[in-house]
């Protein structure tokens, strides 16, 4: 089953210094049919102008992930964290017991585009970690590099669920094969660009819900650029 959520269904958020699209139910967005997928709860697709950005605000169990497509993202948290992300940059904040934090355009002149996911944690009340990583386009170039993983595999990021998170870019004749475990359900966000799921034709900001399929193909890319969690 591929359910396709198409870009210009998300909801939408315009607050001037921040413009915002949700595939979820989030903020003043709510539709009851798109609560999450699986343990997947968030991805929220934000361009955030020069020198704006999210105050100190705090969280509670839950795993949030942010990716970076355009610009530079500063990071200061209650657990004395600090840094700029910027593309090719994951960042993992594990909220547990509770962390405030800030997010703000670490430009004064440019926007900053990101992508800000949440997902569920398998435990509540985990000690809150901050951790952050950098992957090349090499590594995603014609393939999926898996960014997060319950375990640390290949050198991921972690994250405190049962779920993996893999980075893509595609272009042209590159084509990805991707195998899911029977039972599995998956989920694949375009950031930007187009190409094709199994020969669906999916362009910029679409997503799809995927469950009881086996065997995943992207192909046909055109500057595409996407995300695809392996989930329970």
């Amino acid at each position: 089953m591929l359910e396709i959520r198409k870009a210009a269904d998300r909801g939408h958020a315009q607050h001037g210094w921040l413009n915002s699209h949700h595939t979820f139910s989030f903020a003043e967005y709510y539709d009851q049919q798109q609560m999450g997928w699986s343990h997947l709860r968030v991805i929220n697709d934000d361009t955030v102008q020069a020198g704006e950005g999210f105050g100190t605000h705090g969280h509670r169990d839950m795993e949030i992930i942010s990716y970076v497509l355009e610009g530079a993202l500063e990071h200061k948290d209650s657990m004395g964290s600090g840094s700029v992300i910027r593309p090719g940059d994951v960042q993992i904040m594990s909220a547990g017991t509770g962390v405030r934090h800030s997010e703000f355009n670490h430009s004064r002149a440019e926007p900053v585009h990101f992508l800000q996911i949440w997902i569920v944690p398998k435990f509540s009340g985990i000690k809150p970690n901050y951790q952050e990583k950098r992957y090349d386009d090499a590594q995603k170039r014609g393939n999926l590099c898996l960014v997060a993983s319950p375990d640390g595999a290949n050198g991921s990021l972690i994250v405190a669920q049962d779920a993996k998170m893999f980075a893509g870019l595609l272009d042209g004749a590159e084509r990805i094969e991707h195998a899911l475990a029977s039972g599995r359900h998956a989920y694949l966000h375009v950031a930007r660009g187009a190409l094709t799921l199994n020969g669906v034709a999916l362009a910029a900001g679409d997503g799809v819900k995927i469950a009881d399929e086996t065997s995943l193909t992207l192909a046909d890319g055109n500057n595409a650029e996407v995300l695809l969690f392996d989930l329970v």
